[in-house]
């Protein structure tokens, strides 16, 4: 071989080396993991609610008319019994003195049934005593005794038609009154929804011309809390919550009620929940979107694990070779997940140590409250049996089968399967792990 094609075959080589190199590198399965470690689990429910105030009164008319003035504008302060508008009372006043003659009129034909009857009735004393000495007939007795009772029926009707008189002159006053419309509470207008000269129509409902809330600085969020999450909150418990008005400023509240009245919207159920809010700076105004926050339950210092470790499962590459009999005769890791499913491309189902799954048959299901985690360790995989408590969505609280500084398996990155078969997530949720292991 001559000098001038040795660096070729060098370079030849050394391609042909690094080509083998990296398909052995790409056929192996790398796991990413994630180190047990120790802190705090707060499961939280969150909602979505509207501000407004504790007490909310909507001031209405109850007559109709022309709107003659306004009193009050939005965001006026204003006092329990404060003339806030005016309605012409033109129509009114003119109701008011007919009702008022009527009832004059109606007292004089009471007095005059009483002097007819009076009279009615002397004629027919007269009429009685010439009959009782036979100087009239019995005939004109009776017309003259029916005269007599007609008259003191006439007396009956007379006050009747005084009392309608009477009742009618008391509604037109009251309707004249309901021209002038008073605040009933103190407090502050947020609505008006009137203008002047406009005329408004009471004859089916009153229509609202204000909205007067009683004190901003007590406030309180209406939320709606679905019904899966509805079980998990008290009354007295805290809140957090934020607006979009107050970017990063966060509210607190306290829970008041959680009302029984279910809401259904495209099949979707949700309770109010209330909270009561402070709002001391009055930062807070009706109407506001907020993001609510309950923490229903928190522990600190407690063994924490990542959720993706407890969705993992061995890629069918991984598991051939976890089934091959490690060196000295030992058996390798043959446990499938906790539900005694094999992973994928696999058909068997083999016992998780511990567990109550085995040969082909499936057993009694898992208590819910254990969970099946492989732990890398000394470059095997190794399930291991937990029981678990709160978790928060992204980690879970483990109060036995686990330690400090385990390493949890959360993905399997495998080269030869079509997808990935982990259970994706982040690699590592606390922090602390990330490690990519190969073998």
């Amino acid at each position: 071989m001559t000098a001038s094609r040795w660096p070729l075959v060098v370079q030849v080589s050394l391609v042909a080396a690094a080509l083998a190199s990296a398909c052995g590198r790409g056929s192996q399965v790398t796991y990413e993991t994630a180190r047990v470690d120790r802190g705090r689990i707060a499961p939280k429910v969150t909602a979505t609610g509207t501000l407004s105030a504790t007490v909310t009164v909507q001031v209405g008319s109850q007559v109709s008319g022309r709107v003659a003035s306004l009193n009050a504008d939005f965001n006026s302060s204003v006092d329990a019994g404060q003339v806030i508008a005016k309605i012409d009372p033109q129509l009114f006043d003119a109701a008011l003195d007919q009702a008022r003659a009527n009832h004059m009129a109606a007292q004089g034909n009471l007095a005059r049934s009483v002097v007819q009857a009076t009279d009615a009735d002397r004629q027919y004393q007269r009429t009685k005593s010439l009959a009782d000495r036979k100087l009239v007939a019995q005939a004109d007795l009776d017309t003259s005794l029916a005269a007599a009772e007609a008259a003191k029926a006439q007396v009956d009707v007379s006050r009747g038609n005084l009392a309608q008189a009477k009742a009618a002159l008391k509604q037109a006053e009251v309707n004249l009154a309901y021209t002038t419309i008073y605040s009933p509470i103190s407090g502050t207008v947020i609505s008006r929804n009137v203008d002047v000269g406009q005329t408004v129509a009471a004859s089916l409902s009153a229509p609202t011309l204000f909205v007067i809330a009683e004190d901003l600085r007590k406030m309180q969020v209406d939320t709606a809390v679905a019904e899966a999450d509805v079980g998990k909150l008290q009354p007295g418990m805290d809140a957090v919550f934020t607006v979009d008005a107050f970017v990063g400023e966060r509210f607190r509240g306290k829970v008041r009620q959680i009302r029984n009245a279910a809401t259904t919207v495209q099949n979707v159920v949700t309770y109010d929940g209330v909270i009561d809010v402070d709002n001391p700076e009055l930062k807070l105004r009706p109407g506001m979107t907020a993001n609510v926050t309950f923490t229903w339950a928190e522990r600190d210092d407690v063994l924490r694990v990542p959720n993706a470790a407890l969705r993992f499962k061995p890629p069918a590459e991984a598991w051939k070779k976890l089934q091959k009999p490690a060196e000295g005769g030992a058996a390798g890791a043959t446990a499938p997940p906790a539900d005694g499913a094999a992973p994928s491309g696999q058909g068997g189902r083999r016992r998780v140590p511990g567990s109550s799954t085995g040969g082909a048959e499936r057993g009694p299901r898992s208590p819910p409250d254990e969970k099946v985690v492989w732990v890398l360790q000394n470059e095997q995989l190794e399930p291991r049996r937990i029981k678990v408590g709160l978790t928060d969505g992204t980690l879970t609280e483990v109060l036995s089968g686990l330690s400090d500084s385990d390493l949890v398996v959360t993905e399997a990155n495998d080269p030869s399967a079509p997808k990935r078969s982990g259970a994706g997530g982040p690699p590592n949720p606390m922090g602390g792990g990330g490690m990519r292991r190969m073998f």
